[in-house]
């Protein structure tokens, strides 16, 4: 490498560093550290080795790129501007400011160039397993000899906080077990968090670890600002085919800065004015100037654009010819990465009747979604080792693992964490539907990774069974009683819990056709009645939220019973002894609250008439949240408290969840 390039690499990595010093110090808000010590990283990476087109970030072939320790995002802002992203100089000058595309951390789809929302440390690492896992995928189930059109990399940054966060452990041990050696991983080893140096809480051999996780580790040492080895392990990296990598970088955190590198105050704070100029002048930068970029930096870094338009260019005409070869293979392809769903797609859902005896709705969605998955073939996922309670198991196809990626069936193991974070990587690469699969109480494992697959926005579908004390003798520990309450709180996210089989049916349907966030199923062990539907409302009004399952028997009802999953078999037993009694009840089953509140007010009033105060609301959970539906006159039966160890049964007649209750707290409601 001659003098004068050495020179414009280090200018190109000085102006990484004193754009991130800026932005944060503008804001007087944000992480520099970080940004000033990978500087030389993130450059060595864009423009040396990461495939991608700055003018078409979602180019399919790209490879992919995240920083899961995200509070460095400034480093990743600044290196998208230089490359020609679509994020300008004002927006460096904008950080961490309302309405601008420099948010505080990175976040999907609000940044061009940005592939995931990180921050929760560890869950860019769990991302990144996830787009490893779907490149793997496709790449089996489209690539032929010789016309590899799917074929890239996944990079990621993590730092001490995303390792030392147990969900690193669970991704880590999957990425090894499943030999994912297009995932390459740069360890940032600066030896400080927010406290301090990182000796006060850890002392782990991180490169024994991942060598136990059986992953291909480089420890290079303090050689964070040395060009040529950082080319030599990426290098190392990207030829290694059978595990996944880790390089680990001893870096030092707010590189340049007299008074704050090696630090903890260079984590999370800005430098102040006087430091900021201390580190410009150890640069031998203009210590007066602000967000200066050279001609010549930008001259070399936008040559990213040209760069990824041939990249690109060369892509395509791969994929023209190979369109020509497997016009098939390719149409499949193009109906993946669309996520249209094809024709037909729910043409095989079977139709279920009450001659088909009790049937727990986890046993109906494990049938729903084996026919779904016959016409919907990028539909792939599994269960946090359950898949035999959760029903979740796809019968045509065999495990995803090395050298049968092309298989649908994923063993994630006991990892609900891990499960539900590559779940969001797998949808955020493109071209898969997951679905994700434990015990209902469980989700507390994975609650993390779905809030943010509601934040992003991604139609993640979770199947979430033995839904309430209604699984028995497993006791309190294994019965959700908080959890429906604590979904139905978390915004942009749908939690349907279906009454019967075929309100199973429609829950599906409801799901497959979501595209603006996650739907979560909550389903039944036990069995429950497939209700006649001669006799009642159909279950499509189940796409609705809410609909009257049974009209009352008279012009207008005396009370609403309103319930979900399980207890509506309850409600409609209570209609018929009240009806003896000369009371007239309208039945309302209510699987979705959210899809309810999408429907019109006309539609809602009709189903929930405002005259009619008269309510009761019954479900096997916490009553929070009750109160919107029934008014402040209205009668809620919940549990409140935890659960207990009993036959089912006996379980809902302690905690009063029968036909008697039902009725004799309607008439309460009605004395007057």
């Amino acid at each position: 490498m001659g003098n004068n390039q050495k020179l414009l690499d280090q200018l190109c990595i000085n102006t990484i560093r004193t754009l991130s010093i800026d932005a944060v110090q503008q804001a007087n808000s944000g992480h520099p550290g970080t940004a000033m010590a990978l500087a030389p990283l993130a450059y060595v990476l864009w423009t040396g080795f990461l495939r991608h087109n700055p003018r078409n970030p979602k180019w399919f072939n790209r490879d992919r790129f995240i920083l899961s320790n995200g509070h460095a995002s400034v480093l990743h802002y600044a290196i998208l501007y230089l490359t020609g992203y679509d994020l300008s100089l004002n927006d460096l000058k904008n950080f961490r400011q309302w309405g601008s595309k420099t948010p505080g951390h990175p976040e999907y789809g609000h940044t061009a160039g940005i592939e995931a929302t990180t921050g929760p440390l560890g869950q860019g690492i769990m991302n990144g397993v996830g787009m490893a896992m779907a490149e793997a995928h496709l790449a089996a189930v489209f690539n032929r000899e010789g016309a590899e059109v799917v074929d890239h990399n996944t990079y990621l940054f993590c730092g001490d906080g995303d390792l030392m966060e147990g969900a690193s452990h669970e991704a880590a041990s999957l990425a090894g077990h499943l030999e994912l050696g297009k995932l390459i991983c740069v360890y940032d080893d600066n030896k400080i968090t927010i406290e301090g140096d990182t000796s006060l809480a850890c002392s782990d051999d991180v490169s024994r670890r991942f060598e136990g996780y059986h992953w291909h580790v480089q420890n290079l040492g303090d050689r964070a600002n040395d060009l040529d080895t950082l080319v030599k392990a990426f290098a190392e990296a990207r030829e290694e085919k059978g595990r996944p990598s880790l390089i680990i970088l001893r870096s030092h955190i707010g590189y340049g800065s007299p008074n704050r590198q090696d630090r903890a105050e260079a984590h999370g704070e800005p430098l102040g004015e006087e430091e900021v100029k201390l580190v410009k002048n150890y640069l031998a930068w203009p210590t007066d100037e602000k967000f200066f970029v050279p001609d010549q930096v930008l001259e070399k870094m936008r040559r990213a654009v040209e760069l990824g338009k041939e990249l690109e260019e060369t892509w395509n005409r791969r994929y023209s010819k190979y369109r020509d070869a497997f016009p098939e293979l390719a149409r499949g392809l193009e109906a993946a990465l669309s996520g249209e769903l094809p024709t037909g797609w729910d043409s095989g859902i079977p139709r279920f009747d009450p001659e088909d005896g009790s049937m727990a709705t986890r046993t109906a969605s494990g049938k729903i979604l084996n026919a779904i998955a016959e016409k919907v073939p990028w539909l792939l996922g599994g269960s946090a080792d359950l898949s035999p309670s959760t029903k979740t198991l796809l019968k045509s196809s065999r495990y995803f693992a090395w050298g049968r990626y092309a298989n649908r069936n994923i063993a994630w193991g006991i990892r609900e964490h891990a499960m539900c974070g590559c779940s969001n990587g797998l949808y955020l690469h493109g071209g898969i539907r997951p679905y994700a699969a434990t015990f209902f109480v469980f989700t507390d494992y994975a609650r993390p990774a779905i809030r943010l697959a509601a934040l992003m926005g991604l139609p993640v579908i979770y199947l979430m069974t033995h839904d309430s004390i209604g699984l028995g003798e497993d006791g309190p520990t294994h019965q959700p009683i908080e959890q429906l309450a604590s979904f139905r709180a978390m915004p942009n996210i749908c939690v349907i819990r279906p009454a019967d089989a075929n309100e199973t049916a429609f829950a599906w349907r409801s799901a497959m056709i979501r595209k603006g966030g996650p739907s979560m199923l909550v389903l039944t062990r036990q069995g429950v009645p497939i209700f006649d539907r001669t006799l009642l409302s159909g279950a499509e009004g189940a796409l609705q939220g809410a609909y009257i399952l049974a009209v009352e028997n008279a012009a207008r009802a005396d009370i609403i019973l309103i319930a979900s999953g399980s207890e509506v078999q309850l409600i409609l037993e209570a209609r018929k002894v009240l009806a003896a009694e000369g009371i007239a009840a309208r039945v309302v089953s209510m699987p979705c609250w959210e899809l309810f509140r999408e429907q019109s007010l006309e539609y809602r009033n009709s189903v929930l008439p405002p005259e009619i105060t008269a309510r009761m609301a019954v479900e096997a959970g916490a009553t929070f949240g009750w109160r919107d539906w029934v008014g402040e006159r209205g009668d809620i039966i919940g549990i409140d408290q935890f659960g207990a160890s009993a036959p089912a049964g006996e379980i809902f007649r302690n905690y009063g969840l029968t036909v008697m209750n039902v009725v004799e707290r309607a008439r309460k409601l009605l004395t007057p």
